[in-house]
């Protein structure tokens, strides 16, 4: 999904005042401020920011914000923030871009005293975005149109997962499983009936859905989790029956160190642990024969866009997919640089840059407001 227009810095909520003084900066930049702040050295500068992959870009706008709001100077007479927004040049690509390696996302002109200190924060959000973006476009690839779910909040820290979500979303992953995580385009998180919920209620996966259906609004998709007891098969339709037109799902989770009880009589040609094709399969054609064929089923357990691409292959007959932890699979891949690649003298901008390092001149890039 490409973006023509770009998200207002206030929603980031950035942490304003501390990122003015560099609290979140690597050291050396804000010393190399320092010196040219005291040294009264205003070079203008050019500078430019890739990464060494094909990938999906995201995080331009929160670097954006951070440019907009947080680059400037203290006024050594008055003590106040002088903005320094107002006389960078910014330029960019938008958040969704497909991007090539070494191609140049993002460039900045302008006094480098008034963003030096800047660089550790917008390349940091850029690598993290970047990198959720690459894998939900791969993973939304490999589902072929099917529904993707980005469930992966509870495998890090909370204070990712608004930034996160956008990721995903702006890749195709349109279900998210928090509020935060679908912050930024005003949606809301969904989910299915928890394994928690299901013991809460003495294992029994028909009273935990049952009293979904009673005590939640109804315009909220009721997905039953099913391997509970390790029947998938069994409680699919114990569920269905149960519940009638209100059950929007099933959703299959099993252990990868178990094999559901609707698999015992089959195995002996697969590997049979876990949420594999057959047992998606058992239930689906359970279902079916049982009137039930509205009822959709969410696959989940271990599911990457290798995971999905086989069951794709396969003809599964998986309506949804609900992916964790392969969102944040390649920690280190998508790492942002940035150089400065051209200085200003007299009116005319002349080549500076670190050997191996010119500039990239990009034509897809955008004035930035």
């Amino acid at each position: 999904m490409l973006r023509a227009e770009r998200l207002n810095p206030e929603i980031f909520h950035l942490p304003v005042e501390k990122m003015r003084a560099g609290y979140y900066s690597d050291t050396y930049f804000n010393r190399a401020r320092d010196i040219l702040e005291r040294d009264d050295h205003h070079p203008r500068v050019r500078m430019q920011v890739f990464q060494r992959n094909d990938s999906v870009l995201c995080g331009i706008d929160e670097a954006i914000a951070i440019l907009k709001l947080c680059s400037g100077r203290l006024d050594r007479g008055g003590g106040g923030w002088l903005d320094g927004w107002a006389e960078l040049h910014v330029r960019a690509l938008f958040d969704g871009d497909e991007v090539a390696p070494y191609e140049t996302v993002l460039s900045i002109e302008g006094d480098y005293g008034s963003f030096a200190h800047l660089e550790t924060p917008y390349l940091g959000v850029l690598s993290r975005r970047t990198r959720i973006a690459t894998n939900a476009r791969q993973i939304v690839a490999a589902a072929a149109g099917k529904d993707v779910l980005f469930f992966p909040a509870r495998f890090d820290h909370h204070q990712m997962q608004t930034g996160d979500g956008y990721a995903a979303y702006i890749s195709g992953a349109l279900g998210v499983s928090t509020d935060a995580n679908a912050e930024w385009w005003g949606a809301r998180g969904m989910g299915t009936v928890p394994h928690a919920l299901i013991a809460a209620y003495g294992g029994d996966t028909v009273l935990a859905t049952k009293k979904f259906a009673e005590h939640i609004d109804p315009s909220v998709h009721l997905i039953a989790l099913v391997d509970f007891e390790n029947d998938c098969v069994g409680t699919s339709l114990a569920v269905a029956r149960a519940l009638g037109t209100r059950l929007w799902g099933v959703r299959l989770d099993t252990s990868g160190t178990l094999v559901d009880k609707s698999l015992w009589s089959q195995m002996g040609t697969f590997v049979p642990t876990g949420v594999v094709p057959p047992l998606v399969r058992n239930v689906r054609r359970a279902l079916d024969e049982q009137g039930f064929e509205r009822v959709r089923i969410v696959a989940s357990g271990g599911f990457d866009a290798r995971k999905i691409a086989r069951f794709e292959v396969e003809r599964v007959p998986v309506d949804a997919y609900a992916v964790g932890s392969a969102f944040f699979e390649g920690s280190g891949r998508f790492d942002f640089t940035a150089d400065v690649v051209a200085l200003e003298r007299d009116g005319r901008w002349i080549a500076c840059h670190k050997t191996g390092r010119p500039e990239r001149l990009n034509p897809r890039l955008q004035p930035v407001a």
